[in-house]
């Protein structure tokens, strides 16, 4: 039998071309237009906001940041934002584990709650926590009995912090070990490993990448929230402000230099989340290409 070869016609060989190449002045045109946009509501902003910092000298720019409001509220922003990391890494894993390699009752519930936060606003979660933590809320009296403080403290805004934050983990985790399959646990169960091991030796290391780019995102993410944050903190100066709070203490108070200047550390996050977003990334493609 004698084989032949089918050859693309000439039109359909136009059609691609003309689907997937487009001339100069319009590739010139769509980078152009993106670049603008990105400019304007991206890196003008940010620019602004060390421009304004430093519009009173370096020396009035590491004042505000060395102020003991200044200080106290980064101190409490670290503490929220650490203990939100731990807490949605550990169950945002063992979400993930769980949706990912297991069928049980009540998992397309399980994947509606943790996605629930980016339905609900922040100032809405945090009236909830209000409502049922608060001296008036629903376990206000018995908090208040064996003198509990939530709300208007610490707890509250970890809580509220915890909250807000609580899908990025989770929500990087779940497809890539969906997409990864059962063939790699299921081999080391088979060769005798326990799961606290397959999980330790297999599953963490095929999602560390992922792993790492949802705690960055977790990270920025509780850093600058305000809104939850808000509700729940009571705004009290050097004891329950957050970094974003104390900006906004400042900036109504008319001490723009001031509130700029402490602003510029979420704009140094925001800075520093991209780079290590970016290093990630070629890092987890570099291992994807490499042979093994």
């Amino acid at each position: 039998m004698t084989g032949h070869v089918t050859h693309a016609t000439p039109s359909v060989e136009r059609s691609e071309r003309s689907a997937t190449a487009e001339t100069p002045l319009v590739r010139w045109l769509l980078i152009g237009v993106a670049l603008a946009f990105l400019g304007l509501f991206l890196v003008v902003p940010l620019a602004a906001v060390f421009v304004e910092a430093f519009s009173k000298g370096a020396a009035a720019y590491f004042a505000a940041i060395r102020e003991p409001m200044a200080m106290a509220a980064i101190r409490l922003t670290l503490i929220a934002a650490f203990s939100a990391v731990v807490l949605n890494t550990v169950f945002g894993l063992v979400a993930a584990w769980a949706i990912a390699k297991f069928d049980f009752i009540g998992k397309s519930v399980l994947i509606t709650l943790i996605d629930l936060p980016f339905s609900v606003s922040p100032v809405v979660s945090g009236l909830i926590y209000v409502l049922l933590f608060g001296m008036q809320g629903l376990f206000g009296p018995w908090l208040v009995e064996h003198d509990i403080k939530i709300i208007f403290a610490t707890p509250g805004i970890i809580l509220a912090t915890t909250f807000v934050t609580f899908p990025f983990v989770a929500r990087e985790l779940i497809p890539l070990m969906e997409s990864q399959g059962h063939e790699e646990e299921e081999a080391a169960i088979s060769l005798g490993a326990s799961g606290w091991q397959t999980f330790w030796r297999v599953t963490l290391p095929n999602v560390k990448w992922g792993l790492l780019y949802g705690l960055i995102l977790c990270n920025a993410r509780a850093m600058g929230e305000f809104g939850a944050v808000s509700v729940v903190s009571g705004h009290v100066r050097g004891q329950t402000n957050t970094i974003p709070l104390h900006v906004e203490i400042l900036y109504n108070e008319y001490q723009f230099a001031a509130a700029f200047a402490v602003a510029s550390l979420l704009a140094l996050l925001t800075l520093v989340t991209l780079g290590v977003k970016t290093l990630i990334e070629w890092k987890a493609r570099q291992e994807a290409t490499s042979p093994v």
